[in-house]
């Protein structure tokens, strides 16, 4: 299966609620019904938030259906000044936030990890405590465990860095 990535357009929103619906079914059913709760996180307005900000993507497939969703940010990003732990480095890098896919397809994370790792040779990345899957495929990927961040309310998460050395 062939993917291609775009930035999200508001006519994605149904079809990126569902993907998010999914995932957090998912999560639930491996014992991770914490991360992104009962609420409906993320809400439509972040979404909304996220794609007029530019850092929203989708992933499709050859028929131009949403397989996947994430938000791509380069720069600093807030929840990751203070960690308890120890960054990699203090280089600019990017953060790949929100990652969901519609489990229909397999290669999807990789295909999404790749893509971002072209526009930035250092990436960041956190998670739950909770969610072996996801802490799995960034050990898998390359990824360095480096500590302990805390979202605005308070809610610590697993934090991860890959710095890909250039030639």
């Amino acid at each position: 299966m062939s993917f291609a990535i775009r930035h999200s357009l508001e006519s994605d929103l149904p079809r990126m609620l569902a993907v998010y619906e999914r995932a957090r079914a998912y999560m639930a059913s491996l014992g991770n019904p914490h991360q992104w709760g009962d609420s409906g996180y993320p809400s439509v307005s972040l979404l909304r938030e996220d794609i007029a900000r530019g850092v929203s993507y989708v992933v499709v497939d050859q028929s131009d259906e949403v397989v996947a969703t994430f938000v791509f940010v380069e720069g600093k990003d807030p929840t990751y000044i203070i960690i308890e732990g120890a960054w990699l480095n203090e280089e600019p890098y990017g953060v790949i936030h929100r990652l969901a896919s519609s489990g229909r397809e397999r290669g999807i994370a990789r295909f999404v990890f790749d893509w971002c790792s072209q526009r930035s040779c250092n990436l960041r990345v956190d998670t739950h405590e909770q969610n072996l899957v996801m802490q799995h495929l960034f050990l898998s990927l390359g990824f360095v465990l480096c500590g302990t961040i805390f979202l605005p309310d308070g809610s610590p998460r697993l934090a991860y860095q890959r710095i890909i050395l250039q030639a």
